[in-house]
């Protein structure tokens, strides 16, 4: 479950990056767009009074062009508040304005949504372009990592979460130096050593799981472990059979620090910070270490290309779709003006380009095009419909531009094997729709 929540998150960021890119590239004439963020329990009353006033200030602006503009976007985002009678809980964001077109046209804007984590930020600007700093904010990770410091004088648990670092616990603990005084053998003196060594390792283990295990999901509560400490005791514990397999498998990093307690958890923080900046990095590596190991044991649970993934998703075999979030294809649903029927294509653009696409071999007849959208959008409208979950990859690393280059960027982990050469004999027909008209 933890996994499937992931991966929405994922995608809404996908989604507000894609959606940054648009407006940081959209153009005004004049002062006419406007920017307006209101964080989780503003009031909607408050903001409706202040796009009153400033209506009242944009009437005396002198050019009538830009003033008749600048009215018309407050209108519209006073007309966008009224469907809302109070702010959603991670606050609203509403965009809205003239935006001058490619191709010199003028075209009416209005952009509003629920962020999908709370916005702490409070904007009314109108400018000749839209500001889109806090929703850049927005994407920046807020992942909770864990640490464990650990030496010989006790253990601190605590936890980094942005830029907030907490401590949970800490706890002192008196060991036995490695010579006695006297009164005992060496050798059962050097057993009670291991013992209360072993003691003090058990107990941290027990409460690593109690505080980094969420007991109502039974999973980590935490992206990440980081082990640090003086002595020895963190390599002892990461391989220790008494330290929770589930949190073994957390472990991004153990560091040597020079000291113990919370100076040490400073020092484990720096010690880490480019790892910390790189767990999306590795979650990507370890996704399509997967996917090519699949490839390289040819155990027939993979799939790539566009065709192949789309034929596969379709049967419900596709167990994680993984795409480029470049990826540069359009989906198109076209007409055949003759027939009536309905076809879709995945057309790249160099595709595009070739008229060819769009004419029918058979009759020479012009394919009409319905609908056109970019085909990362369409799966990640679609892609719960056939119960698979959709990761998008970056070609950043070293993996990922293998992917991007050598297997087109799109591909997917299938449920069960599958012999997808054995389709191919079969004719497209399953692409073709009937028209329901």
């Amino acid at each position: 479950m933890a996994d499937g929540h992931e991966s929405d998150k994922n995608i809404e960021i996908w989604k507000i990056k894609k959606l940054i890119k648009a407006l940081e590239s959209a153009r005004g004439n004049g002062t006419s767009m406007i920017s307006l963020i209101m964080p989780p329990r503003d009031q909607i009353s408050r903001v409706t009074k202040m796009l009153g006033d400033e209506f009242g200030t944009a009437s005396n602006i002198k050019s009538r062009v830009n003033r008749q503009s600048v009215l018309a976007a407050i209108t519209s985002a006073q007309q966008r508040l009224k469907l809302y009678n109070k702010v959603p809980p991670n606050g609203l964001v509403l965009y809205t304005g003239t935006v001058v077109t490619e191709d010199g046209k003028e075209k009416k804007v209005t952009i509003d949504f629920e962020p999908f984590k709370p916005i702490n930020a409070s904007l009314y600007l109108c400018d000749n372009k839209f500001h889109t700093e806090a929703l850049n904010e927005l994407l920046e990770s807020d992942d909770k990592f864990g640490f464990i410091v650990m030496d010989g004088n006790g253990t601190l648990f605590g936890t980094l979460s942005g830029n907030t670092r907490e401590v949970l616990h800490k706890f002192t603990v008196d060991l036995p130096k490695k010579h006695g005084r006297g009164g005992q053998s060496a050798l059962r003196f050097a057993r009670l050593r291991m013992e209360k060594r072993h003691n003090y390792v058990r107990k941290t283990a027990e409460l690593a799981t109690q505080f980094f295990i969420n007991p109502a999901t039974s999973q980590p509560n935490v992206a990440g472990l980081i082990l640090a400490g003086s002595a020895d005791f963190k390599t002892e514990l990461s391989q220790s059979d008494m330290f929770d397999p589930r949190l073994q498998a957390k472990i991004l990093n153990v560091v040597d620090v020079s000291y113990g307690g919370e100076n040490g958890f400073n020092q484990a923080i720096e010690l880490s910070a480019e790892i910390l900046s790189n767990v999306k990095f590795i979650q990507e590596k370890r996704l399509i270490g997967k996917y090519f190991e699949e490839i390289s044991q040819d155990t027939g649970k993979y799939v790539f290309g566009v065709d192949d993934t789309l034929k596969t998703l379709e049967m419900g075999a596709v167990e994680t779709l993984i795409v480029w979030e470049n990826l540069d294809i359009n989906r198109y649903v076209l007409k055949n003006s003759v027939t009536g029927e309905m076809i879709i294509q995945h057309l790249n653009k160099e595709q595009e380009a070739d008229q060819s696409n769009f004419r029918d071999a058979a009759n020479s007849a012009e394919l009409e095009v319905q609908e056109k959208m970019p085909l990362l959008e369409w799966f990640a409208n679609e892609y719960k419909r056939f119960g698979c979950s959709l990761e998008f990859v970056t070609n950043k690393s070293q993996e990922g531009s293998q992917f991007c280059r050598g297997f087109g960027g799109i591909g997917g982990i299938l449920r069960y094997q599958l012999d997808i050469r054995s389709f191919d004999e079969l004719s497209d027909d399953d692409e073709v729709y009937e028209d329901s008209d």
